[in-house]
């Protein structure tokens, strides 16, 4: 049966695909998934706006030298199928084409990295009520891993994805971490996916492994405002 998921998942196979070529597909031992940082309580945070969430994107300013800004492209008429993993099938949505989760607020940015390799890292952030958007992003990540191994056709490509936890950063409220490898054509390629809730705001950096950990942190902080 064909159905579509709320993930930012397809697009992200597609653009990593086409940046990053073939990689090793190793993979470090897994760990957590979830981390809940316990603080103090606080007021609940309120919603923002996608346009108040597109000003508190990365920029080539926060992610330096040998960065530029992709204009994003419109995958919204991908067919795109699920194949093997129950849990992913179950989330419904039609989102998965586009890329996004199933958010009202939202805002993306992408990057190449040309600085000696032609890599991609991409950031995501959404927002809603943290009674909203704390258990749904939990239920999103928890099925992404739940399938250590699955595949997705995107148009008439298949695509075969592994999946691994990683261990979960010290941020945010919540966090989810893991690594996937993507073998297309006989080629693997590894992307590294993080997500960070702070209070009403969710954060999924997604990319190139090294990139994404050397640029998740600012991420968050400056989605924080």
């Amino acid at each position: 049966m064909r159905r579509r998921t709320t993930i930012a998942l397809a697009a992200a196979v597609l653009t990593t695909l086409a940046a990053t070529g073939c990689s090793s597909s190793a993979t470090p031992d897994a760990s957590s998934t979830v981390v809940d940082q316990s603080a103090a309580p606080a007021k609940p945070a309120a919603a923002l706006t996608s346009q108040a969430l597109a000003g508190r994107l990365l920029d080539e300013a926060d992610l330096g030298q040998g960065y530029t800004r992709k204009a994003e492209t419109d995958s919204s008429r991908d067919d795109v199928t699920m194949i093997g993993c129950p849990a992913l099938e179950n989330l419904g949505g039609d989102a998965v084409a586009g890329g996004s989760l199933d958010f009202p607020n939202s805002a993306k940015a992408t990057f190449a990295y040309t600085r000696g390799s032609d890599s991609e890292i991409s950031e995501e952030l959404y927002s809603d009520t943290v009674d909203k958007l704390g258990p749904n992003t939990e239920a999103v990540f928890e099925a992404m891993t739940g399938c250590p191994v699955y595949q997705i056709v995107v148009g008439d490509k298949p695509i075969a994805i592994a999946t691994r936890k990683l261990p979960a950063p010290a941020l945010g409220d919540e966090a989810w971490s893991q690594l996937l490898t993507f073998t297309a054509g006989g080629r693997d390629t590894v992307m590294k996916q993080t997500a960070v809730r702070a209070g009403s705001v969710f954060v999924v950096v997604s990319g190139s492994p090294a990139l994404v950990d050397t640029h998740l942190a600012r991420a968050v902080e400056k989605a924080r405002g």
